[in-house]
């Protein structure tokens, strides 16, 4: 790796330093670049390119990520100066006190130390040669300033006066905790969605705008290690609708969702599964109240597969988007562990998330059912961790389960408690569901499957000798020749003690 830096004046008292280097590969993870910010700079504006040769087939060409510290510094964990990300989503952006590129953090630009953050995700064989460009710009920032570091829609967060000049300091306005809900109810919600804070097209307002079209109660703001969309999500908050802050935490050898965070704070993500960093990291999300879930656990993507095991996080998503063979892999994966967990071991639940981005995806499309108190941000983190939920990919689906037995009842994510030999009876009540089958599922693999139709009811008797819990599926059958059925809802588990 080979790094310099030189410095050149651009007018109106503004200079411009610009970084140029080379990656090989086996380069490290992340890389810090210095500049020296001097008294008086009111905005900080970065540009940076890299060469992209055609790597040899089968192999992954150049991909480098992007991202900065202020003076206050970048040690590991949680350096104290993040100030932003945008991971390979941009090429640009720009920082100051009043605005700043989605990603990155409105606020001071202190004299001292800052460092651009690089990440060579991939270096192609032929090496990587980059070069970064940091603007400092002395003058207030005026309209038309910030065009190098613009969304697609131009717009950029900050601070406005009731004149519309953006020269006062940026407002933080985080979502509000609570929203009208129903009461104790079943909520909708998607726990993992992006916008254009990271690498997700929508901007929040109009993500936001979906949920409510797809007929969710809440959805949980995760963006690619960055906490920048917590300043602004109280603007797009309603009634009808919670928001909850979280980030997707982005390492080299998984995805973790943080949910639940408090506004301004950010989970770092540079570590690796060998460092021994994820119980520290959940622990950090737990003292806020968050709860920590491995996403996408089996996903093909270079760095999306959770290396970790699950002994820390809170919970695993099991639907991902589209229903597909790395979420039926999740699927298995995640009933083999309540198997080996037993009647009376830590078990963890499933989610179902979209991973919304953009394009063709579709919002809603997984979701979580959650069993809560109220809608608030403290209740639906509260069932998503004990398991009172079910997963599916509309809101037209509506799946009810419950088993009785020994003059009891218990429901998704419960424990019934019962003679080893007293009948249970599973019964479920599905609307909106397309034809299909309904399967149950115990410790000792399907066990029995039940024709059904949009609106149907079906019940199964076992006892707790038999299983020692029990779960439902709900898929339509394929034409084609597939090692699995297309799934429309699932449940956690509903456990059989066994009793005196």
């Amino acid at each position: 790796m080979s790094f310099s830096a030189n410095t050149d004046a651009v007018g109106d008292g503004d200079e411009t330093v610009v970084l140029e280097g080379r990656f090989e590969i086996g380069a490290p993870d992340w890389v810090y670049l210095p500049v020296d910010v001097p008294e008086g700079v009111r905005e900080i504006a970065v540009a940076y390119g890299y060469d992209r040769p055609e790597p040899p087939a089968g192999l992954p060409g150049n991909a480098l990520d992007i991202g900065i510290f202020d003076e206050r510094g970048h040690d590991v964990p949680e350096g104290p100066g993040f100030r932003g990300w945008s991971g390979g989503a941009r090429d640009a952006f720009v920082l100051g006190r009043t605005q700043a590129t989605p990603g990155y953090v409105p606020g001071p630009v202190n004299a001292g130390t800052w460092h651009i953050l690089l990440g060579p995700y991939t270096v192609a064989p032929q090496g990587m040669t980059y070069r970064v460009e940091v603007t400092l710009r002395r003058d207030t920032p005026q309209s038309g300033r910030t065009q190098s570091g613009r969304t697609q829609s131009g717009r950029t967060q900050s601070g406005r006066t009731e004149s519309g000049r953006t020269d006062a300091d940026f407002v933080p306005c985080p979502a509000p905790a609570r929203a009208h809900g129903r009461g104790p109810s079943w909520y909708r919600g998607d726990l993992h969605m992006h916008t254009v804070h990271s690498d997700g097209q929508l901007e929040p307002a109009e993500l936001a705008a979906a949920a409510r079209d797809a007929g969710l109660d809440f959805i949980v703001s995760t963006e690619h290690n960055t906490c920048s969309a917590a300043g602004i999500w109280g603007h797009h908050a309603s009634d009808d609708l919670l928001i909850i802050v979280g980030e997707e935490v982005t390492t080299r050898n998984g995805h973790l969702v943080a949910a639940g965070l408090t506004e301004g704070s950010w989970i770092d993500w540079r570590f690796r599964a060998a460092d021994g960093l994820l119980p520290a990291t959940v622990g950090e999300i737990h003292r806020q109240g968050g709860i920590a879930i491995a996403a996408h656990p089996f996903a093909p993507c270079l760095g999306c597969a959770w290396k970790y095991g699950f002994d820390d996080v809170d919970a695993i998503e099991v639907w991902n988007g589209d229903w597909t063979p790395d979420d039926e892999v999740s699927l298995r994966a995640w009933d083999a562990a309540l198997v080996a967990a037993g009647r009376a071991g830590r078990w963890l639940p499933a989610v179902g998330s979209s991973d919304f981005h953009g394009g063709e995806d579709r919002v809603g499309l997984g979701q979580t059912v959650v069993r809560a108190e109220a809608l608030t941000r403290e209740a639906v983190l509260a069932g998503v961790r004990a398991g009172h939920s079910y997963l599916t990919g509309s809101a037209e689906v509506e799946l009810e389960v419950s088993a009785r037995g020994a003059g009891h009842v218990a429901g998704i994510g419960g424990r019934l408690c019962l003679p080893w030999d007293a009948p249970v009876t599973l019964d479920v009540a599905i609307r909106g569901a397309p034809e299909g089958f309904v399967r149950f599922v115990t410790d000792k693999g399907a066990v029995a499957q039940l024709e059904t139709g949009g609106e149907r009811t079906a019940t199964w008797t076992t006892t707790a000798a038999a299983s020692h819990y029990v779960r439902v599926e709900v898929r339509r059958p394929h034409a084609a020749m597939t090692h699995f059925e297309p799934m429309v809802a699932l449940t956690n588990p509903i456990f059989l003690d066994t009793g005196a």
